[in-house]
């Protein structure tokens, strides 16, 4: 039955007794004689005064039969009754409700059955409680009348249970300074409400304090995972993943549901990815947004928030960490009004930054800013930023072309997966537009080879692409604590590549640890092979040059590959020699 169905119910309730001045259950009552019309008056004002339902009054206060009260109601109501000492606890829906609104409406979620949500409730007149998990769910709910003594035990059984489970992760640290607001939803969603009924229970304050935690720490991303017999989180700070805490492990559904809620995802789906998104307000002028995906596995889902913090995008050039060589081709290739710019590099290696700093460089009054992203991750204003959505249609090519029909001077593409792509951005950087991209390849020879694979002819890539950009980053060491390196012999430095020239000015440091910092590290710095398209290589591209033969080229014409960039980082003082071997090879 539709919960809006017991609104009928009392209105044929009153008609049959409307000689008692009562109506609904209360009548019922009066009419069966199991209370006078006095008592039965005074037992609705009571429970009134009390904000709970008239059933649980009479059971708690008057001592009224509950098995009688339950026949009663279903009678007057036309609800069957349901036996809950034959159902299994362990098959009620887990976490799809908050505990505080189960109690508030002194009702459970007891099984689901497609898209709709059956509710164990002891007064079928409580459509609050329907209307409530209704909308906290995002289902269809439907009414199941249980018996108020059994309703009460099974409720006070499963809030017993969270009890025990919000008692179990005070253990794990209490932050009384932190303060932050997370929005209702994202810049996408602004007028529709997060169905959050969880209010500030110790499930709330301890998902905040991980994501404030990691925001002070500088983490990139916070890993949620579920294993057998334990959970963890991980924060990844400079490119390295840290174990931070591990709550309990029966904590995993609420503590995904917790997440899911905040980013806007569908609670009741655990049977594959989503993906959403959370924005939070550290102070007035200050809010990190962060990318949420979950990932179902073996037990439970796993949940990755990658931290997009805004002021990454307003970062300069300089403070990348570029060369001086390096900075002056990247400004002269932005300062173009048409050529292909392209950053390269695995996944975390900071090629989005490189891109939103050269876009910052040039987002003008004057220039027409287009970008197309899978997905958007940091809000620019002044550019026209276009999130991809396959699942329509509007693909990176998609996007592409309808850029070329808007009057563009410069163009973004997330990333040139396929050759519809990159036909389409090489035909708008040889038209008059400054295009900026990425691939995933490891060098920018290995750019230019990938893009032949893919079919692209030589001659379109040697007219068209100006900039390449490979990079990594790099840990930085910290400026407290790290000491000069005396334990290497010179020998075992030029083995591993500098120069007697580079060694004559080095101030080679290495790692030490102090209060301040991670183990000798704080925050990292780029290291990049930045390589122009001269003549020799558009014709050695032209000629079908494999990738060595374009590396060898690009150092002949003066352009430093990763390994040699990363050498003479060593060598001024900013990182180790153990993290140019862990980023580079030789």
């Amino acid at each position: 039955m539709e919960a809006g169905g017991f609104a009928h119910s009392v209105d044929i309730s009153a008609s049959n007794h409307i000689e008692n001045k009562l109506t609904g259950l209360a009548g019922g009552l009066v009419s069966d004689g199991v209370l006078s019309e006095e008592q039965a008056t005074e037992a609705t004002r009571e429970a009134s005064k009390l904000e709970i339902s008239l059933v649980r009054y009479l059971v708690e206060s008057l001592d009224v039969d509950s098995h009688e009260l339950a026949e009663l109601a279903s009678r007057e109501f036309g609800v069957p009754i349901f036996d809950t000492t034959a159902f299994d606890k362990a098959s009620l829906p887990k976490n799809i409700v908050a505990p505080e609104l189960m109690a508030k409406h002194h009702a459970i979620p007891l099984y689901r059955r497609g898209n709709r949500l059956f509710v164990a409730i002891s007064d079928p007149t409580n459509l609050a409680a329907l209307d409530e998990f209704k909308f906290a769910t995002g289902i269809s709910t439907d009414a199941v009348l249980v018996n108020e003594k059994a309703l009460s035990q099974l409720l006070g059984e499963l809030l017993e249970e969270q009890d025990s489970l919000d008692a179990s992760i005070v253990d794990l640290g209490e932050d009384d300074e932190y303060d932050l607001t997370v929005n209702k939803g994202d810049r996408h969603q602004a007028d529709h409400d997060v169905p959050s009924a969880a209010g500030d229970t110790p499930i709330v304050r301890f998902i905040n304090k991980v994501l404030l935690d990691a925001v002070r720490q500088k983490a990139s991303d916070i890993h949620f995972e579920p294993y057998e017999k334990e959970y963890r989180i991980r924060f990844r700070i400079d490119g390295i993943l840290r174990e931070v805490v591990n709550p309990p492990r029966n904590l995993t559904p609420r503590l995904s549901s917790r997440l899911k809620i905040m980013s806007q995802m569908d609670i009741s789906e655990r049977r594959i990815p989503q993906d959403g998104r959370i924005q939070i307000k550290l102070s007035k002028n200050r809010a990190i947004d962060f990318r949420v995906n979950t990932l179902p596995t073996m037990f439970g889902e796993k949940i990755v928030l990658r931290i997009l913090d805004p002021t990454a995008a307003q970062m300069g050039i300089d403070a990348l960490g570029y060369e001086k060589d390096q900075k002056a081709l990247y400004i002269d290739a932005l300062s173009k009004p048409q050529g292909m710019i392209l950053v390269t590099g695995p996944t975390g290696s900071g090629k989005t930054v490189s891109l939103y700093a050269g876009l910052n460089t040039l987002n003008t009054p004057e220039r027409n800013i287009s970008t197309a992203e899978d997905p958007v991750e940091i809000n620019m204003h002044g550019i026209n930023q276009v999130p991809v959505n396959n699942k329509v249609g509007l693909n990176f090519a998609e996007a592409l072309r309808s850029f070329l029909r808007q009057d563009p001077d410069v163009i973004m593409v997330g990333e040139i997966r396929d050759l519809e792509t990159a036909e389409i951005g090489i035909k708008a950087a040889q038209t008059g537009h400054l295009v900026l991209s990425t691939l995933h390849t490891n060098s920018a020879a290995e750019t230019l080879t990938r893009l032949m694979n893919m079919g692209v002819p030589a001659f379109n890539i040697a007219s068209s692409v100006s900039l390449i950009i490979a990079q990594r980053l790099a840990r930085r060491l910290c400026k407290r604590c790290s000491v000069p390196e005396t334990e290497v012999s010179t020998e075992a430095l030029l083995g591993l590549g500098f120069t007697e020239k580079m060694l004559e000015t080095a101030t080679i440091k290495r790692a030490v640890g102090c209060s301040a910092c991670k183990d000798g590290f704080m925050g990292r710095v780029g290291i990049y092979e930045v390589v122009k398209i001269t003549k020799e290589l558009a014709n050695l591209i032209m000629n079908g040059g494999n990738s060595s033969e374009l590396s060898l080229q690009a150092r002949l014409d003066g352009f430093n590959d990763l390994r040699t960039s990363a050498l003479y980082k060593a060598a001024a003082g900013l990182v180790s020699l153990e993290e140019i071997n862990r980023v580079t090879t030789d």
